[in-house]
């Protein structure tokens, strides 16, 4: 008989680390213990089932405990809750729900991926049968019954994350009206405000009502419905509401078991994903992780590395020598028509930090603007300021975000600088892309950046400006000047800007914009080269400076801007 190894929680890290060790061990004894009765589900699909655009809800089940007990041969024991462990006799206490009779199960190795529990804040109302959370198929079930059964006109999201989100796209598309009510300046945290504010005028141009800066007081029955009671004063009815305030380990376990834990209670374990004691290794989302870009211990309670833990905890076991690197925080969202993807660090996080960093803005076609259907996308590159070495990238935009963000993490797991982003061979078709692809863009722009050939300023800069003694200079057509511009601006088109140039005084710092970026930076190109030594150009263009300083509005027309070549 080989090794006895028990785990601890399937889906992603448990049941990965169980498929993982029966291909690299047929004699071991693999127990699985989960106690609920699902081992292995599309966790991130449920809002869709929701929405109904999955219909069926057996495709969820990813593996059945029969059909995953055959493949793997590991014995699966559903409605079986571990209660304790006993680390001295290397045994675990399982009560099992059906019966509840308790019984002691002995182990060899034993692997802890419990996962990760919604917070419910401590409100009034929280509890009541109209409020949910959203974590595994029976809360689907439940909200989808609800939904089925009562028919709700008008539904509350509460937190605004990736969750959040979905849940509020889905809602809307089943034709509910809908309330997203997050407590920060922004949704989807990972983002920086500046490329929220694009999801901000999207969102409420599908008639979203969006409630930023405002937390949940109390819900309470109303009539035929609900009111939460917002920290503003402000009240809002609802007939159902998502909590979706985000999550927090599941490592009780662990703890009472004298387990080492660290950030937020996560378990904390070396890169082999063992604990404190050798003989334990715990994976996904419950376990503390090491930050690639910077080093710091963070919770990244995500699939991609819950599935990579559980492979190398498998593999040590087995003798291979398998280390985990550490998590990019790598993700992407569908928010209604909009795809928001992300990875590395923010600026939030390097400021907290006090990495030395700068950042690029850019505006790019999926694919060649020539070929029906193009639509673009802005790219935020964060980046060591005196190094190239990119930290971060988010991108907001439609088609082709999805390729653009996994370059961009390969890039940064790789270490590359902005400077490499302009030198890869990616794939050209006009269908697919263009030559000179929105990353080599992003790469050319940082990297003008980063050398000094370009000196920019960005859209919280322009309130310090003193147009006393300096220069607002706005290269865009007359057209687009006389539509708005930012306060105190001159307007000399750039295609005029030669001709023109001794209207301008060389003595006084020039700031130069235009939509985007780029006539502004060919603008300032030829200011340096005729005697400006002070010239700086507007980073993402008056196009992020407009939609970051304009409030959304219900059923705004677009935020669309132009292609500005």
């Amino acid at each position: 008989m080989g090794r006895k190894v028990l785990i601890v929680g399937g889906v992603a890290g448990g049941a990965t680390a169980a498929a993982r060790l029966r291909r690299l061990d047929e004699e071991a004894r693999i127990i699985m213990f989960e106690k609920g009765d699902y081992i292995s589900f599309a966790n991130c699909g449920l809002p869709y089932y929701i929405g109904d655009v999955i219909r069926d809800k057996d495709v969820l089940t990813l593996q059945t405990p029969e059909s995953f007990s055959r493949r793997y041969n590991v014995d699966v024991r559903i409605k079986s809750e571990v209660t304790g462990i006993n680390r001295r006799d290397r045994m675990v206490t399982v009560r099992d729900l059906a019966s509840g009779k308790t019984y002691d199960e002995s182990y060899d190795v034993l692997i802890l991926s419990p996962g990760a529990e919604p917070v419910v804040p401590p409100i009034e109302g929280a509890r009541l049968d109209a409020v949910f959370t959203l974590r595994t198929i029976p809360d689907t079930f439940r909200i989808k019954e609800y939904i089925q059964r009562n028919r709700p006109r008008r539904a509350a999201v509460v937190g605004a994350g990736y969750i959040g989100m979905e849940m509020a796209e889905n809602l809307h598309n089943l034709g509910l009206d809908v309330s997203v009510i997050e407590l920060t300046d922004h949704v989807i945290q990972p983002l920086d405000p500046d490329m929220a504010a694009e999801v901000h005028h999207h969102i409420m141009s599908m008639g979203v009502s969006l409630h930023l800066g405002k937390a949940v007081a109390a819900i309470r029955p109303s009539g035929d419905g609900y009111e939460l009671a917002l920290s503003s004063g402000e009240s809002l009815p609802a007939d159902m509401v998502i909590l979706a305030v985000g999550v927090r380990p599941e490592s009780r376990l662990a703890s009472e078991a004298g387990l080492e834990t660290g950030n937020r209670g996560c378990i904390v374990t070396n890169n082999r994903m063992q604990t404190s004691d050798p003989n334990i290794y715990a994976v996904g989302d419950a376990v503390e992780v090491m930050d690639f870009v910077t080093g710091e211990k963070v919770f990244v309670p995500l699939a991609s590395p819950a599935n990579k833990q559980g492979r190398i905890a498998a593999d040590n076991i087995c003798g291979i020598d398998s280390t985990y690197s550490g998590a990019q925080g790598t993700a992407i969202l569908k928010a209604f028509d909009m795809t928001v993807a992300v990875t590395g660090s923010n600026e939030r996080t390097l400021k907290g930090l006090g990495i030395d960093y700068e950042k690029s803005y850019t505006y790019s076609p999926s694919h060649a603007d020539y070929y029906p259907g193009a639509d673009y996308m802005t790219i935020k590159l964060l980046f060591d300021r005196k190094t190239g070495v990119i930290l971060g990238a988010q991108i907001v935009g439609r088609q082709g975000v999805d390729k653009r963000i996994d370059v961009l993490a390969t890039a940064i797991r790789a270490g590359m600088k902005v400077q490499d982003l302009a030198e890869l061979e990616l794939a050209y078709a006009p269908p697919f892309g263009s030559a000179k692809d929105p990353v080599n863009i992003a790469g050319y722009v940082a990297s003008n950046i980063q050398n000094g050939s370009m000196r920019v300023f960005h859209w919280h800069d322009v309130s310090r400006i003193d147009p006393a003694s300096s220069i607002l200079l706005d290269v865009r057509t007359k057209k687009e000047f006389e539509r708005g511009t930012l306060k105190d601006a001159i307007n000399i088109p750039l295609d005029s800007l030669r001709d023109r140039i001794d209207e301008l005084d060389r003595n006084k710092p020039v700031y130069v914009f235009c939509q985007v970026g780029q006539r502004g930076y060919i603008a300032s190109r030829i200011l340096m080269q005729n005697g400006f030594s002070q010239v700086c150009n507007l980073s993402g263009g008056y196009r992020l400076y407009r939609m970051v300083s304009s409030p959304p509005s219900l059923r705004e027309a677009g935020a669309a801007g132009s292609t500005d070549h």
